[in-house]
């Protein structure tokens, strides 16, 4: 204790020496640079003495010091006396149970408030504990939700495009930088006009980004056309504005979704519905002038009637036809057709059929290559014949529409008893498809552009051959073709069972 108390003195001293010289320091310093020549050299910025300022600071800092230094020995000393007397008194009285007791209640007393005191801290602790991991949760929430975010916004098939405030790109998914020929993780934070060429549409988007931020607009929809591969394709684009909490503009969001085949398809149907009517009015027409005629008496004799209820059958029949294709495909797609399958021979089919579209073929100079006369016993198979005959039907007279003059067709069958199919093809030395249009030659209502002169038609024929051999027989068309040389079109059908076939007469067999 006397050791405590000594050192406490000496501390006392020496904070006392240490402030006194600070504070002379100080003074003297703010004597000595009174003058500017003073102030310049001590520190002085602008005429205020900072070198002064700093030791008198630092003599109140060095006297407070000392008093919290020796308020915390005081009470250090206080706890020392207390249970030092508390040990004295328990030595000196160990006999006495009424002053041992009051010995241990100090004692205990201290233990408890230590407890109390731990129990406490312990208790803010755990709750600070609980705090964090509720933060960490929160925090691998929010990073999971912003990892969904962002793969639902990269994976979805239409463009996005984020800009900030300052037209400065946010975010993007691989769409947008294929249509727009930029990196999306080398780009961020740049400009967005920056980071577009001069292609088509690219300075219409982002002048439309800008106008739509400036004014606040709801979600807007805009066509633009781009160049993408090299091809121009017309984009659907919506933009929205992003608002913070107070309702400012902070960003855009545009979408692009690309509808050039949607475009397309409209434009044929457009001009289906209008080449559907040409169609209808030319047999129409035909009809009725034919009719006013032979009711003006104009056909007197009775091969001019007859020449005219000719010309006035066929162009029924046309009409028909014409009717009954759109119907057929109709029902098809909505599967209320009627069909009615069994076993067929393709042989016999086509040369049904020849029958019906040599005389066509000759008045063109075409030739048939014959598919001789044998027959194939496995040719069967288990289809609905009327419709076959009219997929044939359309294959063939397709072949000599667009054959020039002087070519030639030719007809095989094959049988791949592996796999079970007959496959049936017409090759023609016609004009030929582009290669880039080929894919699209079933399509409904379409028209190769560059052959669209050489016949008439509705686009609807290969289409109605793909939907009988596809979706009601369960088969497959194909097509090969080369501009200007010729094309071949096909289907494949499942062969009906050899059990089914030889149940058959022989003459539904081909066999004579």
């Amino acid at each position: 204790m006397v050791v405590l108390k000594s050192a406490r003195n000496l501390y006392v001293i020496v904070t006392a020496i240490v402030a006194v010289s600070l504070l002379a320091v100080g003074l003297t310093e703010g004597l000595v640079s009174g003058t500017e020549e003073g102030g310049r050299f001590t520190g002085y910025v602008q005429r205020f003495p900072v070198a002064p300022v700093c030791c008198i600071v630092g003599a109140v800092g060095v006297i407070w010091l000392g008093w919290y230094w020796l308020k915390l020995v005081a009470t250090i000393t206080s706890i020392a006396k207390r249970l030092k007397t508390v040990d004295i008194m328990d030595s000196r009285f160990r006999g006495n149970d009424k002053r041992k007791a009051s010995g241990n209640a100090v004692i205990d007393e201290l233990s408890k408030a230590l407890n109390e005191a731990l129990v406490r801290y312990s208790n803010v602790i755990g709750e600070l504990q609980k705090q964090i991991n509720d933060l960490q949760i929160q925090v691998q929430l929010t990073q999971r939700q912003k990892a969904n975010i962002e793969s639902i916004i990269y994976s979805i098939h239409d463009a996005l495009v984020v800009v900030d405030e300052f037209d400065r790109l946010l975010m993007a998914n691989e769409v947008a930088g294929r249509l727009f020929n930029f990196n999306f993780k080398q780009s961020q934070h740049k400009r967005i006009a920056e980071l577009m060429d001069e292609g088509e549409g690219n300075s219409e988007f982002v002048d439309f980004l800008r106008q739509s931020r400036q004014s606040k607009a709801q979600p807007t929809r805009r066509e633009i056309e781009f160049v993408e591969d090299e091809k121009l394709k017309t984009f659907d684009c919506i933009v929205s504005c992003i608002y913070d909490e107070s309702g400012q503009v902070c960003g855009i969001v545009g979408v692009l979704h690309d509808i050039t085949r949607q475009k397309q398809i409209q434009q044929m149907k457009n001009d289906f519905v209008s080449h559907v009517c040409h169609e209808l009015k030319t047999p129409l027409a035909s009809i009725s002038a034919y009719t006013e005629m032979l009711s003006d008496g104009e056909a007197r004799d009775g091969k001019t009637r007859k020449e005219f209820y000719s010309v006035i059958q066929r162009q029924a029949e046309r009409l028909n036809g014409l009717i009954e294709n759109t119907l057929n495909i109709s029902r098809i797609e909505s599967g209320l057709i009627k069909v009615d399958k069994e076993p067929v021979s393709l042989t016999i089919l086509i040369e049904e059929q020849l029958q019906m579209i040599k005389s066509y073929a000759e008045e063109k100079n075409i030739a048939f290559k014959d598919i001789g006369q044998s027959r194939v016993v496995f040719d069967q198979v288990y289809a609905d014949k009327d419709m076959i005959s009219q997929v044939i039907v359309n294959l063939l007279s397709n072949a000599v529409k667009y054959t020039p003059s002087g070519g030639s067709i030719k007809v095989e069958i094959e049988v791949d008893e592996s796999a079970d199919v007959a496959r049936l093809s017409v090759a023609d030395t016609g004009v030929g498809i582009p290669e880039s249009e080929i894919e699209h030659v079933f399509d409904k209502f379409y028209r190769v552009a560059e052959n669209k002169n050489q016949a008439k038609g509705t686009g609807l024929g290969l289409n109605l051959v793909k939907q009988i051999v596809e979706k009601v027989h369960n088969g497959r068309v194909f097509v090969t073709s080369k501009a200007g040389v010729g094309s071949t079109f096909g289907f494949e059908l499942p062969l009906a069972t050899r059990e089914v076939v030889e149940s058959l007469p022989a003459i539904s067999r081909g066999q004579v």
